[in-house]
Formats: C-alpha cells, sequence, structure tokens
C-alpha cells in the first residue's frame, strides 16, 4: 500500500479547534450541570456512540457545543475488523460529526464486529504485515467517509498474539505513516499494557512519532496484583501522571482529556485532577513555566 496525504484540515475546518490543555470527558451525570454553570474547563470529549439520534442529551449537547470546543471519540467502527467497516454504523458517525462539528474525531487501534456480532468490547489485534494492510485499508476508508483526519488510539490489552511480529508502537506509527491518520496517545493505556506484557512504557513513547500525536488520554484503573485492568473507575495514579509528564517532554503541549466512565464522581473532583495535569505540565514544559 503507497503512503496517502492526509486530509486537508484547511478543506474541512472544525468550528472551533481543540486547545493544547487539559479538557474532560464529559458524561451523563455532569451534563445539566455543564450546561447550566458553564464552567472553566477548556474543552470536553464524548463518546460519538451515545448521540446517535435525538433527545435530552443531544440537545444539551448541542447547548454545550456552542460555548466549548468538542471531541468526539467512538468505540465501535471496529477498524480492526476483517470484515471492513459497517456502512450503516459509519454513516450514523458521519450524521453525528455533521451536526457536532468536532475539532478532533477519533477511534481505537482494535476490532469489535465478528461475523456481524457487536462484542462490546476492544479486541487486540495481532500485530503483522497482514492486519496492517487490513487497518490501513479501513481508516483510509474512515477518513474518505468521513472527511475527517481519524486520531488511533492505543488500546489497553490482556493478551499478545504469539505470531505478533510488529511491536505496537511501531505498528502504529507505521499506520499514521501509510494512511495520514493521527494518534491518540493513551499514557493509561500504555502503562496498563507495559505492566500486563512487561515491556517498557517510555520505549513505547520514544517509539510515537512526535508530529502525529493530537491528543492524550489519561485514566484510572484497577491493579489486580498479576495484571491491570483499564476501568477508567478510579483516580489517576502517580506512576500514570509521571508517564504523562516524560510524554509532554516528547511530544510537548497537547490537548489532554481525563477519562472518567465509571464510579463517575462529582465534576469537581475532575476539575481537581484537571488542575493537576495543567500543575504537570507548567512544571514540565519551560514555554508554561515561562508564562
Amino acid at each position: 500500500m503507497t503512503a496517502r496525504p492526509a486530509p486537508s484540515p484547511a478543506a474541512h475546518p472544525a468550528r472551533s479547534p481543540l486547545p493544547p490543555k487539559a479538557g474532560i470527558g464529559l458524561r451523563f451525570p455532569h451534563q445539566r450541570l455543564v450546561a447550566e454553570t458553564r464552567p472553566e474547563i477548556p474543552w470536553f470529549e464524548v463518546h460519538t456512540e451515545n448521540y446517535f439520534g435525538g433527545g435530552t442529551r443531544l440537545r444539551f449537547l448541542e447547548s454545550i457545543r456552542g460555548d466549548y470546543p468538542l471531541s468526539l471519540h467512538g468505540t465501535a467502527l471496529s477498524p480492526g475488523s476483517a470484515e471492513g467497516i459497517q456502512r450503516a454504523h459509519l454513516t450514523r458517525v458521519a450524521e453525528a460529526i455533521a451536526r457536532l462539528e468536532p475539532a478532533l474525531v477519533s477511534e481505537h487501534l482494535s476490532f469489535s464486529t465478528v461475523d456481524g456480532i457487536y462484542l462490546a468490547d476492544l479486541l487486540p489485534l495481532p500485530l503483522t504485515e497482514e492486519a496492517l494492510d487490513l487497518v490501513c485499508r479501513n481508516v483510509e476508508q474512515l477518513q474518505d467517509a468521513l472527511k475527517h483526519r481519524i486520531l488511533m488510539e492505543n488500546p489497553s490489552t490482556y493478551l499478545r498474539f504469539r505470531h505478533s511480529t510488529i511491536p505496537e508502537w511501531e505498528f502504529l506509527a507505521a499506520l499514521a505513516a501509510r494512511t495520514g491518520c493521527g494518534i491518540l496517545c493513551d499514557v493509561n493505556n500504555i502503562y496498563v499494557s507495559a505492566f500486563n506484557h512487561g515491556f517498557d512504557a517510555v520505549e513505547f513513547l520514544n517509539g510515537i512519532p512526535v508530529e502525529r500525536v493530537r491528543q492524550i488520554h489519561l485514566a484510572g484503573h484497577s491493579h489486580c496484583g498479576t495484571h491491570i485492568i483499564d476501568t477508567h473507575d478510579a483516580d489517576i495514579v502517580d506512576p500514570v501522571w509521571e508517564l504523562y509528564a516524560t510524554a509532554l517532554r516528547r511530544f510537548g503541549e497537547v490537548a489532554t482529556m481525563i477519562e472518567r466512565d465509571d464510579h463517575i464522581p462529582p465534576l469537581l473532583d475532575l476539575v481537581t485532577e484537571l488542575g493537576h495535569a495543567r500543575e504537570i505540565a507548567a512544571r514540565t514544559l519551560p514555554s508554561r513555566a515561562a508564562a
């Protein structure tokens, strides 16, 4: 497969670009509060599939979207599927993008469908040349259909295929080079997978091309002793914060999102974590400290 240029951002401008600051994943329990109080949060990210169709939740989000930049984060396009992209789902994603005008659109380097059945999980890929060709074809189809440069996120994984031949960071870098897609660097997922598989998390970060990283995710997890599960139901732990500082030193100041999907705390608690991310950026990046 030959390399191809990325879709031009100028050709398909977002209404409001994401600022290179820390934002929050907007979940349903906080929608009304955000809509009514307009807190000082730089931007929000939402799960794309939660806003198909209409209803009160979409109306809240459209109101919020008027004052905040927005990122759409997909969980079900299944770009690693050998069956290709499901056209009906792709159409609904395209409709959500047209309605909400996000600054960024992202998905996961994984698959979720087999024989037309959605498995409700982000399943790992065999990291082979054949799988790379497949994912490149699917990502190119997504970008052509959605008229957006897609950011691909590294998922947390709990098993590896014996016949994998490419380190995950090299796979992700090759995908970006061949399709023009961007990278969503999930620092927590790197930490989780590094623990589960015994590789060096910093080596992963160093293997990602700096110019492709346009967003970072941070989240909590559940440590089970012999393995870690990416549960998004707890505060961010110190080793992940430390890895975040390492990521900032490599990538510079990048739009960063605090992600919480279960045991969702009051919004103020997430704003406190947001402040911690800002403090780390100020200590780590000379330009921030000077400002």
